[in-house]
This record gives C-alpha cells, structure tokens and sequence, in this order.
C-alpha cells in the first residue's frame, strides 16, 4: 500500500516541523526564527513545510494548539486524580498556572501567543483549549451546591483571566516565591466562592 507509507511519511514530516518549530519558537522566540532555520532544523525543503502550512504564522497557530492542548491535558490529569469536584476543581486551577511556569509554555502560549496571533484569535484558542473546562467544572460545582448559583460565564471569564495574568506575571517573574505566593492567592480567590 504506497498511498499509506506516503502518509505515513508525510505525517512524520508535520510532527518533525512541529517539534522542531516549537523548540525553535520556545527558545528563540516567534520574532527571531526565519523559515529557513525552521526547515533546516527539520531536514526538510520549503516546499515540504509549505505542504502543510501556509505561513509562518500557520505553523506557529498549530504550535500554539499544541501547547495548548498539552497543557489542558496536564490539568485534566491533575484534577482526575482526585475524587471530590471541589478538589478537582481547585487542583486544576493550580494546575493551569503551575504549567505556565514552563518557559516553553510562557513564550509560545503566553508572550508570543497573543502577540503573533492577535488578541480575538488567541482568545478563541484559550476558549477552546481551556476556558470550556473551566465552564464545565464550575457548572457542576454550581449543580452540586458547592458554589452559589449565578451566571457562569462572566465567572469564567474572570477566573481565566485572573489565572492568565498571574501566568504572564509569573513569566516575567525571577523570584521563586512568587509562583507560591501565586498559588496562596488563587487558593483564597477559588475558597472565597465556595458555599460554607
């Protein structure tokens, strides 16, 4: 069968850019990293890279999905380890900022995401990648009388917020603490909603 070893062979080829380009963005920066660095880092042509992305920026956006999906895996496992919603939920949470403590993350999903991307477009992948979980977990903390009834997503909208800009704040951060003290606050913050 020729037609699977070609597609075989050209999906080997997108993960080989993608690993590439991601090591390259997260170490350099979007900016600072040509196509052709890209390409040679891969061993490919221009014409290959050009086969499944269009752009430079296309192949930053798929980076970024990656990232980003890499990170909503790491939550979702961090809160599966628990068995009650509550803890669940306030894991994951530490989880999402704890993970932004990754330099590769803090470049390609925090610094360079909105920057490349532009702020509507990355907004919309945060949305998809984590914000909908995030919906989703305190829906049923709702449900489950653990936080008061109310509208869920200006709540979303508010925690997510508050949990990517402690992840900017941390990136720019030197001081080791400041990731502890991070967490202290955002443990206050997510108590404070919970029903006594």
């Amino acid at each position: 069968m020729p037609n699977d070893g070609r597609a075989r062979q050209r999906e080997q080829t997108r993960r080989t850019l993608l690993r590439e380009s991601r090591r390259l963005f997260a170490t350099q920066g979007y900016g600072a990293v040509g196509l052709s660095e890209i390409v040679r880092a891969a061993g490919v042509t221009k014409g290959a890279l050009y086969h499944h992305f269009d752009s430079k920026a296309a192949l930053f956006r798929a980076v970024l999905e990656e990232v980003q999906q890499q990170v909503a895996r790491t939550v979702a496992a961090t809160a599966e380890a628990h068995d009650d919603p509550w803890t669940q939920f306030t894991a994951g949470c530490q989880a999402f900022l704890t993970a932004g403590t990754d330099p590769d993350v803090q470049r390609i999903m925090l610094v360079d995401g909105p920057s490349v991307l532009g702020w509507n477009e990355w907004r919309a992948l945060d949305e998809a990648a984590s914000a909908r979980h995030l919906a989703e977990a305190l829906t049923a903390l709702i449900e489950g009388g653990m936080i008061a009834p109310q509208p869920v997503a200006p709540l979303t909208h508010l925690l997510s917020g508050a949990m990517n800009e402690a992840a900017l704040w941390l990136a720019g951060s030197a001081n080791p603490e400041d990731l502890t003290d991070a967490r202290a606050a955002l443990s206050r913050i997510l108590e404070a909603l919970r029903v006594r």
